[in-house]
């Protein structure tokens, strides 16, 4: 889960989007991902972890992402935030959708300075219209245009998956999608 102290997503997604999500209890965290048109889900269904370590994974079942796809209407790509999630990219990838890899935001990928995680998730996020230009002049809300288009894109999120858009764990695919 994304809870762990150390692990990055949160702040990288704060650092994008100019909102302090760390402050924020966990529920307001999904719902402010979900009103940027971001939605996460988990790329297991089930699995048995003894800690915290993606190697002790055992026993996984991979969710129904096609089931999710046609839910999904709008879904424009897919991101899997580090390399357990992209072992499963084949799955994703027969969607017919584009398909990232992201530098996994947990504290065992040492080897990627804060820095650089930001830019790789900025570089993808900006593609599908969900992270800003750095340079780009935000409004006091922190967010640019339309100020319904994120509530629209949250609407159709929460609409497209039955109420478990924000159902995080550590080994994710990030879904994009735009009205």
């Amino acid at each position: 889960y994304y809870a762990h102290p150390h692990n990055q997503f949160w702040r990288i997604l704060g650092l994008l989007w100019h909102v302090d999500l760390l402050s924020q209890p966990y529920p307001a965290r999904c719902a402010e991902a979900l009103q940027r048109g971001l939605g996460i889900w988990d790329v297991y269904a089930s699995c048995h972890r003894q800690g915290s370590l993606d190697s002790s994974i055992c026993n996984a079942t991979v969710n129904d992402f096609a089931a999710l796809a046609k839910r999904c209407v709008h879904l424009q790509a897919i991101a899997h935030n580090g390399g357990e999630s992209w072992r499963h990219h084949r799955h994703t990838a027969a969607l017919g959708l584009p398909v990232h890899k992201l530098p996994s935001t947990s504290p065992a990928n040492a080897s990627w300075s804060l820095e650089r995680k930001l830019s790789a998730w900025r570089e993808i996020l900006m593609q599908y219209g969900l992270a800003n230009d750095p340079h780009t002049r935000l409004d006091e809300t922190g967010k640019t245009g339309d100020p319904d288009h994120y509530s629209r894109l949250a609407d159709r999120f929460l609409e497209s998956v039955s109420g478990r858009s924000c159902r995080i764990g550590s080994i994710a695919a990030v879904f994009l999608q735009h009205l």
